[in-house]
């Protein structure tokens, strides 16, 4: 009889367990599988970016006022997420793993959109239009005017950058030495300084950070060399609900000319992606 009653009380046990289990696993998925949710319950939405000109930089010496074009779009789609825009600083090189452990809740930092990408992450319709482009000292500008002229010349780029691609993959690069940074705006001060010869960055990059009124007067776009078309998107975690609504909030603020207003701030309303 007593063998009977104990098992009898281990199957019981064992039930509980099991249902104690299921509740569990209930709730956490019920927390879990909304990602626009589990943003909005926080109340913030932390965006990965790295800092460069002019989409995410610092207006002073300080470091204390964040301004850019994507600062100013990432506050406008938050604003109506109902949600705080809340800005950190990552590693280019170290993004989809920032993402996938949920220490941000976006990359929004001029991302190329990639298939690649788009296999492992959840991406919003394109918003702007970039290209890789190649920047030296402005007096070199002639020497570097056509493929294989860079043979034996330092280049750099930023790492897992599409510029990085570029400077390693195409033709125009046969021959030079190749070295990884780690920003686009490490890239312009290893031009600026002498320590490369050349590098390859985002054609906005160019637009916010080269020429006169800038720190970088002397470098210049090599403006026979223009490489990769390419389209900017706001990534997410794979199959993350926030981008479908994201998508719906860009395209108001396109239609009421919110967008336009901001991008025209940062002399980029050229590149913005409207339709």
């Amino acid at each position: 009889m007593k063998k009977v009653l104990s098992i009898i009380l281990a199957a019981v046990m064992a039930l509980s367990v099991v249902t104690i289990f299921a509740a569990c696993s209930k709730d956490s998925n019920t927390t879990t599988d909304s990602d626009l949710a589990y943003v909005q319950d926080k109340g913030t939405m932390v965006i990965g970016m790295t800092l460069f000109a002019p989409m995410d930089y610092y207006a002073d010496e300080d470091e204390k006022e964040l301004v850019g074009f994507e600062v100013e779009f990432g506050k406008a789609v938050c604003e109506k997420l109902g949600v705080e825009a809340q800005f950190q600083v990552i590693s280019w090189e170290a993004k989809e793993s920032e993402l996938k452990a949920k220490n941000i809740d976006c990359i929004w930092n001029g991302l190329t959109i990639t298939p690649e990408r788009q296999e492992t992450m959840s991406i919003s319709n394109p918003y702007m239009a970039n290209k890789q482009v190649l920047i030296t000292k402005a007096e070199n500008v002639d020497l570097y005017k056509t493929a294989g002229s860079l043979e034996g010349k330092s280049v750099v780029a930023e790492k897992e950058s599409a510029g990085e691609e570029v400077a390693m993959s195409d033709d125009y690069f046969a021959g030079c030495n190749y070295t990884a940074v780690d920003s686009m705006a490490k890239a312009i001060m290893e031009v600026k300084s002498g320590t490369a010869d050349a590098a390859v960055i985002d054609y906005v990059t160019g637009i916010g950070s080269l020429g006169e009124g800038t720190d970088y007067e002397d470098v210049a776009v090599v403006e026979s060399a223009s490489f990769a078309d390419e389209k900017y998107g706001i990534a997410f975690r794979k199959d993350s609900d926030i981008t479908a609504k994201v998508n719906e909030i860009i395209d108001e603020l396109i239609k009421d000319g919110t967008l336009q207003k901001i991008a025209a701030k940062y002399k980029l309303e050229e590149q913005l992606i409207v339709k």
